[in-house]
């Protein structure tokens, strides 16, 4: 079996073990950083996958419930399999003063106990004699419009993959999050693997987010500490035709590996239905010899004789599917499992300590599905040294040069974003001439004046394109009509101007046409035209048709190169990460230069100060002024990028301009500027 797939990035760590290494709490590093933290009313914890995010919950929750006066504890997952992470974990044995405990009963999220999810949710306010409930998102919501804001007094709201609004395109946990934070004496515990502001809803408000004490822990600081991972690989696999011609070409069944198959209305999708691209990805791996029908797992044996146990998570039968992720969730040892074949499931969340390979079908235009299905390899265990992200793509009708210019800057914003940096796409507010001035002056939000653009004329017009914009894309994209339409020869009139409007207005009923109208051309805005098409440096107007859109719809292969082209800051980041573009099955081999340890490191720093707009001169000003004063009031310490106080970052950027002018020179990596 040919192993042809290209390595774009090959990351060493130095194996320091501080990443698992406990305190006499039983906490690791990243656990106990959380846990000074502990007093806090709104926390926000971002650390990437196998950080510990679960049990560093656990260790504030308890806290909270034992020393801080709280009477109970909700914990809300974006979807059941999560909920594993949550179950009961004894903490004394380790040197905790309690152990976690959810009883059976208000663990919502076992399949075994799928009965009135919602009616134990209302009851779980109504009791006393527990006090940890653990649900979905879902749950919470629904839940949440039959109780009063005040029920959540005194009450932890723990919410994992905080980024997440689920896949339903109705999600309102960022209501949910503003009810609680403003109308009860509750606390909240926020934790996410990949918190890119662009990439998704923003859960919060600028002000409500505000009100939270960030613990930052990134890739970087994790992986260099692990005991056993010695380093990660991402690489892209370009083909032609059907991806289930080339998969044999990537697949290596001897590697633990979850494969992510595409929806079946992306490109990739070979049109033959997702349960016929399952069957055939089992044949590429073998011959199913047996289904256990008590776990729902197939044993596949191998052309060289090796019988795997494989799970089917694509499956859309509840019973099988509740059957198949209660095994998984069970798994104790390294032998229960051997391949998941997956599409919409075993993302986020999803704990699978012993997986050493992502092979992920198809552009991903989210970088935080991205991420987060690196983060299902990137747990350190015994017997690991190598995690790997595989991304097989339809080959590019595009020129060498511009292939490489987009591998370039998906390798960048990769690496930027495993270090917790926000790399998606900017915040682009567009506005009109007679909308008031009354922008937040977030350096990250890029304001346009448009000719012709309706100006918001209501609050519920402005909540929308504010903070539901991307929720009401999904929608349209899920849209059976859209879908039809885009796949087939429809006119760009005809959706944009008829079919965009008929879901803004069943999305949102109460809208009037004028509204309407006025979130129609913000949805075409910041849908059709790209960051490279809108710069105008001389601040003039640009003229947006009504129609808007393009009639040529991009190809797999391309939308790697329009998506390239929505990350926030790549292009500041000038270092040439490609070594040689060779010929590759009549497409092509990226390679990239060695990015160890080092290299990571710089990077970090390069990124770091780009966070604040300093000129150099600025930048000594303040080494030789509040830097220093700074340094000699903390014992020689020198300040945190990530420090909550605005004005401690900016010293850490002035101190990182400075490093980094000697860094580049002596690390040797190419500067494009």
């Amino acid at each position: 079996m040919s192993q042809s797939c290209n390595n774009i990035v090959d990351i060493h760590y130095q194996q320091t073990g501080v990443a698992t290494v406990v305190n006499p709490l039983g906490m690791r590093e990243m656990q106990a950083k959380a846990y000074e933290a502990r007093q806090k009313r709104f926390l926000l914890i971002k650390a990437p996958p196998a950080s510990g995010k679960s049990r560093a919950l656990m260790f504030i929750a308890l806290d909270k419930l034992m020393h801080q006066g709280l009477k109970r504890v909700v914990v809300a997952v974006p979807e059941k399999s999560i909920g594993r992470s949550f179950q009961d974990t004894n903490l004394t044995k380790q040197g905790f003063f309690a152990d976690w405990q959810v009883a059976p009963y208000f663990n919502l999220t076992d399949v075994k106990n799928e009965k009135d999810k919602k009616g134990r949710f209302l009851e779980f306010f109504r009791q006393s004699s527990t006090r940890i409930l653990v649900c979905a998102h879902a749950t919470l919501r629904n839940g949440m419009k039959e109780i009063n804001d005040e029920d959540f007094n005194d009450t932890l709201l723990a919410i994992d993959e905080f980024h997440h609004t689920s896949a339903d395109a109705n999600s309102n946990l960022g209501d949910v999050v503003r009810r609680v934070m403003n109308n009860s004496t509750g606390h909240i515990v926020a934790m996410t693997g990949s918190y890119f502001r662009g990439d998704g809803i923003p859960v919060l408000r600028v002000e409500d987010e505000a009100r939270f004490y960030p613990v930052t822990y990134n890739y970087y600081q994790q992986l260099n500490g692990y005991k056993y991972l010695k380093n990660l690989v991402l690489g892209y696999h370009f083909y032609h035709g059907s991806y289930l011609d080339h998969i044999d070409e990537v697949l290596d069944t001897t590697k633990k590996t979850i494969i992510h198959i595409p929806s079946v209305n992306a490109r990739a999708s070979t049109g033959i239905g997702k349960y016929a691209e399952t069957d055939e990805i089992m044949k590429v791996i073998g011959t199913v010899e047996t289904k256990d029908y008590n776990t729902g797992i197939y044993h596949v044996r191998t052309r060289d004789g090796r019988l795997l146990k494989v799970a089917d998570l694509v499956e859309d039968d509840m019973k099988e599917r509740n059957m198949v992720q209660g095994y998984l969730q069970r798994m104790k040892r390294r032998e229960d499992m051997d391949i998941i074949i997956a599409l919409g499931t075993a993302k986020e969340g999803f704990d699978w300590q012993w997986c050493e390979v992502c092979l992920t079908i198809g552009v991903r235009g989210s970088l935080t599905e991205v991420i987060q299905i690196i983060g299902r390899c990137t747990r350190d265990c015994e017997g690991k040294e190598t995690a790997k992200f595989v991304n097989m793509i339809a080959m590019p009708d595009a020129e060498q040069s511009d292939v490489k210019v987009a591998v370039n800057d998906f390798l960048k914003a990769i690496t930027a974003s495993l270090l917790m940096e926000q790399v998606m796409a900017p915040s682009w507010r567009f506005k009109t001439l007679k909308d008031e001035d009354d922008d937040d002056n977030r350096p990250s939000v890029r304001t346009l004046i448009v000719e012709g653009l309706k100006p918001l004329s209501s609050e519920k017009t402005k909540l929308i394109v504010q903070e539901q914009l991307d929720d009401l894309k999904a929608a349209i994209l899920q849209d059976e009509l859209v879908v039809r339409a885009i796949s087939g020869s429809t006119t760009a009139e005809t959706i944009t101007q008829s079919l965009i409007p008929k879901v803004i207005r069943e999305r949102y009923p109460d809208l009037t046409e004028g509204e309407v109208e006025e979130v129609r051309q913000r949805v075409l805005l910041d849908t059709m035209i790209k960051g490279n098409d809108i710069v105008d440096e001389h601040g003039n107007p640009i003229d947006v048709s009504a129609g808007g859109g393009d009639d040529d719809q991009p190809s797999e292969g391309n939308r790697l190169i329009q998506i390239a082209n929505r990350f926030i800051n790549i292009d500041k980041l000038s270092i040439n990460l490609i070594d040689t573009i060779n010929p590759f099955q009549r497409a092509y081999e990226v390679l990239s230069k060695s990015v160890d340890a080092p290299t990571l490191k710089i990077i970090q720093e390069t990124i770091a100060e780009q966070k604040f707009d300093l000129t150099l001169e600025q930048a000594i000003t303040i080494f030789k002024g509040p830097l220093k004063e700074w340094v000699k009031e903390h014992d020689g310490r020198v300040p945190d990028i990530n420090h909550p106080d605005p004005k401690v970052r900016e010293m850490a950027a002035a101190l990182q301009m400075i490093k980094n002018l000697k860094a580049r020179k002596l690390a040797g990596l190419e500067y494009e500027g």
